[in-house]
């Protein structure tokens, strides 16, 4: 899931395009602390640069296995001649790079790995650079410290819904005198209930069409599903004092699971 970020370094508000756990930096917003309103040509001369080249093309043989190496040597024997003229799209057309990035529209412009994004910022100054690298550091830092709450907080709301859950099977569908085996199938069948509500397939199911995966159905479930799920457990526990049956409890929680 790609998602933008921003961060404001001198004075300059510089946006953060992060896909597949990668971040690229906006070069066009880097190249406003030099020239506002010549950020393209700023962004060419830097890549008309031989350094540059090697440096993207160094970055692309490590990163990317679909680069294409002979245009890279083809634009490595021109870099620096008068003649030569490169642009991010025809970089990333020609050798099929992923280390930069170029997006249209209102939102759009140039952007380059972190990598490359710094090193860009470091041939625009040294000081610039310096500062993006320290509000960088502290995104990153208010990021983390932001999932290390989340996930506590659904770690605690789920250990919550899941022994209310547990008690409810206990309390009214598990009959005295059962063996520990057979009073664990009722908990796996209420589990399974909840799976088929959520995920529309058992836990076997799940296992039977991925039998290379590692884990289980629940492993495999986004944060998001984990929270719906987590939910029903405490739904459905109000259901089973209620003394409704299985079939009317799944019938329930499959609209409130799609609702939710």
């Amino acid at each position: 899931m790609a998602k933008n970020t921003k961060i404001q370094v001198s004075g300059i508000q510089i946006s953060i395009f992060t896909v597949d756990q990668s971040d690229f930096i906006s070069l066009t917003d880097i190249a406003r602390y030099k020239d506002a309103e010549h950020t393209d040509s700023i962004i060419q001369n830097w890549m008309r640069n031989r350094n540059t080249i090697e440096l993207l093309g160094f970055w692309e043989s490590m990163y990317n296995p679909d680069f294409n190496p002979l245009e890279f040597e083809g634009f490595r024997k021109q870099a620096g001649l008068n003649s030569f003229v490169m642009t991010p799209k025809k970089w990333i057309e020609s050798t099929k790079a992923i280390g930069m990035i170029s997006k249209s529209g209102r939102y759009g412009g140039t952007f380059a790995h972190k990598d490359i994004a710094l090193e860009f910022a470091s041939w625009i100054s040294i000081e610039f650079k310096l500062y993006v690298i320290k509000e960088f550091q502290r995104l990153k830092e208010e990021e983390t410290s932001r999932n290390k709450l989340d996930w506590n907080l659904q770690r605690t709301l789920a250990k919550v819904n899941y022994r209310i859950h547990t008690d409810a099977i206990k309390e009214n569908l598990v009959p005295p005198a059962l063996s520990k085996e057979k009073i664990n199938l009722v908990y796996a069948d209420e589990a399974d209930m909840l799976n088929m509500a959520l995920f529309g397939i058992t836990a076997k199911q799940w296992r039977d069409n991925n039998p290379k995966a590692q884990g289980n159905i629940r492993d495999d479930a986004t944060i998001e599903q984990l929270v719906v799920l987590s939910n029903l457990e405490s739904i459905n526990a109000v259901l089973i004092h209620q003394g409704l049956s299985q079939a009317e409890r799944l019938t329930q929680l499959n609209k409130i699971a799609i609702t939710q």
